[in-house]
């Protein structure tokens, strides 16, 4: 079976038995389940559970301390040129003069030096997904000139260019407005449904994603668990997650969504 037909039939992530630690100090543990490929997760948990060490193993950045956890099918850190990988906080390498499309070509050729030689099958591919997550428009400004959701838009293009098969992005939505918001997370709707894509979201308010999460990834008292979203979507398990009184409001035209009751 080759890399990609393995890729194409394993669970986006396996994790058995799970620990993680870091500095002598354990994170978690008893890290036990599969997410299957092809959905929207989010990754859930207080601050210091342990979301950034996640991360970081799938990454293959930070060695499991006991277990065994696949990626794609394959070891940590062996897919990397399959995973799209979006920073909470965007810069390119090459600094916040660089033009939108230059940045895009950086992350398709992995090198500075590329500019100059570019193929044609190149600029086309950065065409496409600039125009893919909306971003054409501004191809040719300086990073440093786009607002919060440009840039976030660049971000997830320069992710995608190299056509992964699993995206992950840390607190995308943290510091947008509520309209570039609802932006993004209907690119990622769509990024989902028309590249088949797998996406992983870590995420501190779950309101803004509700609507297109299959389910999620959520660290709760030291430990890694798995679940749909119906069943995450708890008030007691919520609330229990949060450390704060949680209710979940269900309308009458289906919409879901949660606030802070206490």
């Amino acid at each position: 079976m080759s890399l990609s037909d393995h890729e194409a039939a394993a669970p986006a992530l396996a994790l058995e038995d799970v620990s993680v630690v870091r500095g002598g100090r354990l994170i978690w543990s008893e890290g036990t389940f599969e997410v299957p490929a092809g959905g929207i997760v989010a990754i859930i948990g207080s601050n210091g559970s342990g979301k950034t060490s996640l991360l970081q193993v799938i990454l293959g950045l930070l060695p499991a301390a006991s277990g065994s956890v696949k990626v794609l099918g394959k070891p940590p850190g062996e897919v990397n040129a399959s995973i799209g990988y979006v920073p909470q906080n965007y810069a390119s390498a090459s600094g916040e003069a660089i033009r939108v499309c230059d940045a895009i070509l950086l992350g398709l050729n992995g090198t500075r030096w590329a500019f100059g030689r570019t193929s044609r099958e190149d600029r086309r591919r950065v065409a496409e997904v600039l125009d893919a997550v909306g971003a054409g428009a501004f191809a040719r400004r300086r990073l440093s000139e786009l607002s919060g959701g440009q840039r976030q838009r660049v971000a997830i293009a320069e992710a995608l260019v190299a056509r992964p098969k699993m995206l992950i992005l840390d607190e995308p939505l943290a510091s947008l407005d509520l309209r570039n918001q609802r932006e993004i997370v209907q690119l990622l709707d769509r990024l989902h449904e028309d590249l088949g894509v797998t996406i992983l979201v870590v995420a501190h308010d779950l309101n803004p994603l509700l609507g297109v999460l299959s389910s999620a990834i959520y660290l709760l008292d030291g430990h890694a668990h798995f679940d749909v979203l119906d069943d995450v979507v708890d008030e007691s398990l919520l609330s229990h997650l949060y450390g704060t009184q949680i209710q979940v409001i269900r309308t009458p035209q289906g919409g879901l969504y949660m606030r802070s009751s206490g």
